[in-house]
């Protein structure tokens, strides 16, 4: 693949906050506000607390979850008195750090998250994007004590549901497990380290750097599984034991996924596949009980900044 040459990227924002429970990123961005850290070296930071009602009342969300609401189609949904709050918010926070897909939108927009799932540290994305990939890499490369994956969830732009989005180049940082509302330490610093190296890698980029191609895995998301329901909607059972923590284990047919409260062992019928966010506690609502992955190998070119 040939070398590509990339704008600068001069502008990013470091968002925490998202879902008000999850407090790595509550105070991540506390301390870089505090701290006053608006700059480092050629890239302007901007620090952003994203949901602060639900961060004041310590739950996921007020009304809708804020983290699905950056959709065009709810972007440019029309403000009225009904309008939830979160989706309020989100038209706000694409006035600022957007507009998507305009060429006034910050350069890179990194989401700090957390889930109750045993994941380590994943980067999620859309799009399949140079920039992305040479920072998932170089994080890999450097933060070699702990597993650091990546997900792609392959939707168009336009459908594009999360606040990365917004950005020209984004991608969201999730981490556990940590439970909600509680912060870890060791979970705090892996973020912390994650931010500053990829600030420390467009620091490079930026003054002319040149990165070279490379391959990575990332695992693409194929379809999620719900909990068995009675009638009445009601679960009648629980995650199995043997897949209990077990992200990004294989999952082959015939392995066991639930365990009913009868006692039964419900196991896996379908192609071999990669599951993740397995017992998540925030997507009970939405009757997920993990995803299933794909692993795939991606190819990326070298690249350097592109010159005036």
């Amino acid at each position: 693949m040939e070398r590509a040459a990339i704008p600068p990227i001069s502008s990013v924002a470091v968002c925490g906050g998202t879902h008000g429970n999850e407090l790595t990123g509550v105070y991540i961005v506390r301390e870089m506000q505090k701290q006053k850290l608006e700059k480092v070296g050629s890239v302007s930071i901007t620090p952003v607390l994203t949901n602060p009602k639900a961060l004041d009342v310590g739950r996921r969300y007020t009304e809708m979850d804020l983290n699905r609401c950056f959709t065009d189609a709810l972007l440019s949904s029309p403000i009225t008195e009904s309008t939830p709050y979160e989706l309020r918010r989100a038209q706000e926070l694409n006035a600022q750090l957007g507009p998507k897909g305009s060429a006034e939108a910050v350069d890179l927009l990194i989401d700090l998250h957390n889930t109750t799932a045993n994941m380590g540290l994943c980067l999620i994305f859309y799009s399949i994007d140079w920039i992305t990939l040479h920072i998932y890499k170089y994080l890999q490369n450097k933060m070699s004590s702990i597993p650091v994956r990546a997900i792609q969830v392959a939707v168009p732009t336009s459908d594009a549901y999360s606040l990365e989005s917004v950005g020209k180049h984004g991608f969201a940082i999730e981490v556990g497990p940590q439970p909600n509302g509680v912060l870890r330490a060791d979970i705090f610093n892996m973020v912390k380290e994650a931010v500053e190296l990829t600030l420390a890698w467009l620091q490079e980029f930026n003054s002319g750097h040149t990165f070279e191609g490379s391959t990575v895995e990332a695992y693409t998301l194929v379809k999620s599984v719900d909990y068995p329901r009675d009638p009445a909607s009601k679960i009648t059972a629980a995650i199995h034991q043997d897949l209990q923590d077990n992200d990004f284990k294989l999952l082959r047919s015939g392995d066991p996924i639930f365990l009913t409260f009868s006692g039964e062992t419900l196991k896996y019928e379908g192609e071999d596949l990669y599951p993740f966010f397995v017992n998540e506690c925030a997507y009970y609502e939405k009757k997920i009980a993990f995803h299933l992955a794909q692993k795939k190998t991606y190819t990326f070119p070298s690249i350097s900044v592109k010159k005036d």
